[in-house]
C-alpha cells in the first residue's frame, strides 16, 4: 500500500515538473520577445537599449512574495524566481557586473543574490576599481559594500562617491555568517595561526577569545585571501563565509562564529542609468544624497529639518570631511521615498537653498531579498 502511494505521488511530481518546465520555457520565449520589441523601439528612437530594469524586477519579486501561499517561505520562493529572471535576462543580454574581489568574498555573494548566477561577474582588487569599471562602461553595474551593522560604514565607498558621478541603482542586505575553515592538511589540534579580514576578526572577537585565545590573528586583504592561504599551511585556519569554503574546498570546523547573530552588511548596486519609481506610494523606494555644508553651528539641524517638516524617514546619516575646503563637511543621507515623489522634490529644493552643494546619488528599490 505504501509503495503504491509513493509511486502515485512520484508520478504526480513528474507531471508537475513537466508543467513547470513548459511554463519556464514559455517565460523565456516571452523574454526573448521583450528583447526584440525593446531593440526595435530603440533603433527607431536612436536611444540605447536597456534590458535590465531594477524597478521592474523589484515589483515582480514583491508580487511573488505577496502571493506565495507556502509551504516554501517567501524568501525561498523569491530566490527561485530571482534565478529564473536571471536566466531569462541572459537570453536578452547577459549583464556584466564588477564586484569587490577576489572570488569568494561576501561582495560576490551579494552580487549573486541580487543578479543571480547568470550575470557575468568580474572581481576587482579595490572599491575604486569597481567605480572606474562602471564609469568607463566596461561593465553594466558594480557591487560595493557600504556599511556593516556592527562595524559601521565603509569609508572607501563613501569617498568614491565624492570623486565619481555614478547612480545607485539598488541595494542588497546580506546576513553575514562567519565560519572557521581548515584544509585537509590542517592539524586541527595544532592551529596556531588564523587568517581573516580585520573586520571579520572584530566581528568574531568573543568566539576567538573563548576557543582559540593563543592563536596568532593575521589580517589579510579579504576572507577569500585567507581561505587561499590556509590550503598551504598545516597549522593555520581561516575565518570566511560559505562561498569561500565551497570555492577553495575547505571544511567548516565551526559555523556561525560571529558574536552578533544579527550581523549583516549592506551593499550598493552602482550604475549609469537612473531608476524610475518601483512604488507610486513611495514606501518601497529609497534615495541617497550627499549634502555639503560649511562647518558652523546648526549645520546638521539645517540639513535634517526639511525631512522632519515633511515627515520623511531618514535611514542613515554619515559625516565625512570634504575634499573641497578646510573644515567643510559632507553628509551622506539615505531616506525613504523617490526623488520623483512631489514631497521629496520639495525637500530637495529646500536643501538646495541651504547647502553649498547637493548631489543626488540615486533613487532605487529597497532590498527585496
Amino acid at each position: 500500500m505504501t509503495k503504491e502511494k509513493l509511486d502515485g505521488l512520484r508520478q504526480n511530481i513528474d507531471e508537475l515538473d513537466q508543467q513547470v518546465l513548459t511554463l519556464i520555457s514559455h517565460r523565456a520565449r516571452c523574454a526573448q520577445q521583450v528583447a526584440q520589441v525593446k531593440q526595435s523601439a530603440c533603433e527607431q528612437s536612436g536611444e540605447p537599449t536597456v534590458f535590465y530594469r531594477p524597478e521592474r524586477e523589484a515589483q515582480v519579486l514583491r508580487a511573488i512574495m505577496a502571493r506565495n501561499k507556502g509551504p516554501l517561505d517567501d524568501e525561498v520562493m523569491a530566490r527561485l524566481f530571482r534565478e529564473i529572471m536571471s536566466a531569462c535576462l541572459a537570453l536578452e543580454a547577459p549583464l556584466k557586473v564588477a564586484y569587490l574581489g577576489p572570488e569568494g568574498t561576501f561582495t560576490q555573494q551579494a552580487s549573486i543574490k541580487h543578479f543571480g548566477h547568470c550575470a557575468v561577474s568580474t572581481p576587482m582588487p579595490a572599491i575604486d576599481e569597481v567605480f572606474r569599471e562602471v564609469s568607463a562602461g566596461a561593465v553594466d553595474y558594480g557591487v560595493v559594500p557600504v556599511e556593516n551593522s556592527s562595524e559601521g560604514v565603509v569609508n572607501h565607498t563613501l569617498d568614491s562617491f565624492l570623486s565619481h558621478s555614478l547612480t545607485i541603482c539598488g541595494e542588497v542586505v546580506l546576513r553575514i555568517h562567519h565560519n572557521m575553515l581548515v584544509s585537509e592538511n590542517t592539524h586541527r589540534d595544532s592551529i596556531s595561526r588564523i587568517y581573516s579580514h580585520s573586520q571579520s576578526f572584530a566581528q568574531c572577537r568573543k568566539w576567538l577569545d573563548a576557543h582559540l585565545p593563543r592563536a596568532e590573528r593575521v589580517a589579510v586583504t579579504s576572507n577569500a585571501e585567507a581561505a587561499k592561504r590556509v590550503r598551504g599551511e598545516w597549522n593555520a585556519a581561516a575565518i570566511a563565509g560559505d562561498i569561500a569554503a565551497e570555492l577553495y574546498g575547505l571544511e567548516k570546523i565551526a559555523e556561525k562564529i560571529e558574536d552578533r547573530p544579527d550581523n549583516a552588511t549592506r551593499f550598493l548596486i552602482i550604475g549609469n542609468t537612473p531608476v524610475p519609481r518601483s512604488d507610486l506610494q513611495g514606501k518601497e523606494d529609497k534615495t541617497s544624497i550627499i549634502v555639503s555644508m560649511r562647518n558652523q553651528p546648526g549645520a546638521l539641524q539645517s540639513v535634517i529639518e526639511p525631512f522632519y517638516i515633511h515627515n520623511i524617514d531618514l535611514t542613515r546619516v554619515e559625516t565625512r570631511p570634504s575634499r573641497s575646503g578646510t573644515w567643510n563637511y559632507v553628509f551622506f543621507i539615505d531616506f525613504e521615498g523617490h526623488q520623483d515623489d512631489p514631497v521629496v522634490k520639495r525637500v530637495l529644493e529646500r536643501l538646495t537653498d541651504r547647502a553649498n552643494e547637493l548631489k543626488v546619488l540615486g533613487s532605487y528599490p529597497k532590498g527585496v531579498l
